[in-house]
């Protein structure tokens, strides 16, 4: 069970994410945790991509495949794998490939969750949280009292600047931006599926099972 989860912001990838390691038991793994992990316990990869990213650089791809390979390597991946965020380009992708034509048994299946950008859009603009507790509202799903007040706190109820139109509109286009030659990519190769995001959060469920299973 080895499975990259592509999906834009706001399609629901987390959870899908979530339900995948319950029912399959594999590791969720993400190119952030690696990099937070190797530079806690001060590793020699670690130690190089903090001074990078001291330095405000990007950590280059050399190390990161680095990193992705040791932790691909670690027991809990044997059964499997789901890759979070990664990759994020081609060079990234040729080299997850390289690491994996060195074990046995791999099977790569990349899953892309679909919606239209206007329906992330909308569901991302109608998120609302607690300023002070954190509690989280949805306009549409689970709306705020009138007041504007969190009923667990009485905090006051915002908008988080993540979740305005203009900066989802460009958290968007990077995205289509970096993954449109992923997806030519793995398409060439015969091993990407599409799965429709609009569809409730248990069928979408279902249709990965499918994928997975066959």
């Amino acid at each position: 069970m080895h499975l990259i989860l592509l999906g834009a912001p706001g399609v629901g990838k987390g959870t899908q994410a979530k339900k995948i390691v319950e029912k399959f038991n594999i590791p969720q793994i993400s190119t952030g945790d690696i990099l937070r992990k190797e530079v806690r316990e001060e590793t020699e990869l670690g130690k190089k991509a903090k001074a990078i990213m001291e330095r405000g650089e990007l950590v280059p791809d050399d190390i990161i495949l680095n990193m992705m390979e040791k932790r691909l390597n670690e027991p809990d991946c044997q059964k499997g794998f789901i890759l979070d965020g990664f990759p994020r380009t081609i060079p990234q992708a040729e080299g997850l490939d390289k690491i994996l034509q060195n074990k046995e048994n791999v099977k790569l299946k990349v899953i892309e969750i679909f919606v239209p950008e206007e329906e992330i859009v909308r569901r991302l603009t109608s998120r609302r949280i607690c300023s002070v507790c954190g509690r989280d509202y949805n306009l549409i799903l689970t709306p705020p009292p009138a007041n504007g007040k969190c009923e667990s706190c009485g905090g006051e109820i915002i908008q988080r600047y993540d979740d305005k139109e203009e900066t989802i509109r460009n958290r968007l286009k990077v995205y289509n931006q970096q993954t449109e030659p992923l997806i030519h990519y793995y398409s060439k190769k015969g091993n990407l599926y599409r799965v429709n995001g609009l569809n409730n959060v248990e069928d979408v469920f279902k249709e990965i099972e499918n994928i997975l299973d066959s």
